[in-house]
């Protein structure tokens, strides 16, 4: 019989999934950052009002920086505060990790794209993923492999 501690870790801690990351961009390499956050924001994320769509990494002074993430605050918990859903928020990483990307980004090209948002023991982390952008043929090309793949999966269970 399961306790309650294990059943609450079961309990899937993804916030939101950034699916339009992975159809836009081939991600190379992913990075599990802090997000620097205020109250009204963490009591919205319970409630899994986030839109991480059209959000994107980006650094700045040796930082980095989520824009673009949509946060709407809600009702209740913000009636005290000027709240801007948009607003920059700034993600936390090692250094040594921040050099990393700031080589990946600037010498390579790459671009750094949110692809999830998850709860990592109470604390809010999110995915980034160091992505280089695809063309239009390469995203059908990926459809079409998907598709062929789910059909041999079809096949092979008819047999």
């Amino acid at each position: 019989m399961a306790t309650s501690k294990e059943k609450s870790k079961t309990v899937d801690s993804t916030i939101a999934l950034n699916k339009r990351a992975r159809h836009e961009y081939y991600i190379e390499d992913r990075y599990e950052a802090g997000v620097a956050l205020q109250g009204w924001e963490v009591k919205s994320l319970r409630e899994g009002r986030i839109s991480l769509a059209e959000s994107y990494a980006m650094l700045k002074d040796g930082e980095l920086f989520l824009f673009g993430a949509s946060i709407p605050p809600l009702i209740s918990a913000s009636t005290h505060v000027i709240a801007d859903d948009r607003r920059t928020r700034k993600l936390l990483l090692h250094r040594k990790e921040i050099d990393e990307l700031l080589g990946a980004v600037e010498r390579k090209g790459y671009t750094l794209i949110p692809t999830a948002m998850y709860w990592k023991h109470n604390k809010v982390k999110l995915e980034i993923g160091v992505a280089r952008g695809k063309q239009e043929h390469d995203k059908r090309s990926t459809e079409k492999e998907r598709d062929w793949n789910r059909e041999k999966q079809r096949v092979m269970r008819v047999r």
